[in-house]
């Protein structure tokens, strides 16, 4: 199964319940434009590298498209498609004005130089530049991507359209970025965890966490559960895993990190694998690394009671079926990691006024954002005897599905 479909799957199953006309379907899941470009190059070496890069929007009934661009060698079409969609129901749920889009090059970032990396992104945008900007398309960072990525779109974006530091978001605090913008994602995961808990009894304190992926949504995640009180055992990245079954020191591991690159070879830690953390006997369980982590192999074989999908698309549809059968809690991607488009509205927002907030506004506001949100999908998923994947959907697509008849075709 594809990406995308895996996505109008998880779509279709909410749409049923809301009895959507098949008419009504087909608009709501078809993108409203796909662009692939060639991303052409002069590599430090004097040869051309060819990249393709691609931009899909989704939909845009209730504001401008909005969503990340990442540089890694999975990128294609397919995968663009699901991010987008995944991206119009998930600021549709935490209920911000835009809609989805996503994009990326098809590009290892790490075989890049610094120089190559930044004339691929301004290739990149003199290729859609058309396409984008404040009230069109909002570009934000993703995997292999980061605020100095937005910081070249916004400058070479300015070459064709003037001083518009709205274009983008996620961009350096010192370059009209936004204070919390670069933990916003991994600050709200912690949010929308501890108030999982909260429902079943618990607090994040004295909590067991497994935690895959450590790059910057991870490692804030980890860094703000540590801070609650949490317990986290197991922490992995690309290169491996570690564990302490009596907690990591987190503030021990960032050093170390910051200096080796990975988390391998932490002396706080055993060596384990990626593969052995997904199924850790935990409390709960955290993909924050790339999407389909999850298939009903490994879904049989987690130990977890709660799944926090802080990754977009981790779990196949029969994986989640799984999840359902088992009784184990998912909070779904499109509220898990909803965070970091939060706070790119308000950087958004407040590049459009030119006027800065302050870091206490940010985390207020989108922690009052996103308890919000969580409760209404939690509370729906209850009154409906649903999941909470397809709570989050139903809400959505809602918001989206009245938006679409009031705006008309």
């Amino acid at each position: 199964m594809q990406a995308f479909e895996a996505t109008n799957l998880y779509f279709d199953q909410a749409a049923a319940l809301l009895d959507l006309t098949d008419n009504m379907r087909t608009l709501m899941i078809t993108p409203d434009r796909e662009l692939r470009v060639e991303v052409a190059i002069e590599m430090d070496s004097g040869e051309i590298g060819n990249f393709i890069g691609y931009r899909v929007q989704h939909d845009n009934a209730r504001g401008p498209f909005k969503g990340g661009l990442r540089y890694h060698p999975h990128v294609d079409q397919d995968e663009a498609r699901a991010l987008a969609s995944l991206m119009t129901w998930k600021t549709a749920v935490v209920d911000v004005p835009f809609g989805g889009g996503k994009g990326g090059i098809n590009c290892d970032p790490n075989k890049l130089s610094r120089g190559e990396l930044e004339r691929l992104t301004r290739r990149f945008v003199q290729q859609i530049h058309d396409f984008i900007g404040p009230y069109k398309d909002i570009p934000a960072p993703d995997v292999g991507t980061d605020g100095q990525v937005m910081a070249w779109i916004m400058n070479e974006y300015a070459k064709f359209d003037g001083f518009r530091p709205a274009c983008v978001t996620g961009k350096p605090v010192e370059f009209h970025g936004s204070p919390g913008r670069e933990a916003a994602t991994g600050y709200g995961v912690a949010i929308v965890t501890r108030e999982m808990l909260g429902r079943l009894k618990k607090t994040v304190s004295g909590t067991t966490f497994a935690i895959q992926g450590y790059g910057n949504v991870g490692s804030h995640t980890a860094r703000f559960l540590h801070d609650l009180g949490g317990k986290i055992i197991s922490v992995s990245d690309a290169y491996g895993a570690i564990v302490n079954t009596n907690g990591i020191d987190i503030k021990a591991l960032d050093e170390h990190v910051t200096v080796n690159r990975k988390v391998v070879g932490f002396k706080g830690g055993d060596p384990s694998t990626n593969e052995q953390l997904l199924t850790m006997p935990v409390e709960v369980l955290i993909p924050a690394a790339l999407g389909g982590v999850f298939d009903a192999t490994v879904a049989n074989a987690v130990q977890a009671e709660v799944v926090v999908e802080a990754a977009n698309g981790p779990t196949w549809p029969d994986a989640d079926e799984v999840f359902k059968s088992r009784g184990i809690h998912v909070v779904p991607d499109i509220l898990a990691n909803a965070g970091g488009v939060v706070v790119s509205y308000f950087e958004w927002v407040q590049n459009l006024q030119h006027f800065r907030w302050t870091l206490d506004q940010v985390q207020r506001e989108e922690e009052t954002r996103l308890v919000e949100s969580f409760n209404k999908v939690y509370e729906l998923a209850e009154r409906k005897s649903v999941s909470m994947r397809t709570a989050a959907f139903m809400l959505a697509i809602s918001r989206v599905g009245r938006a679409r008849v009031l705006g008309g075709i």
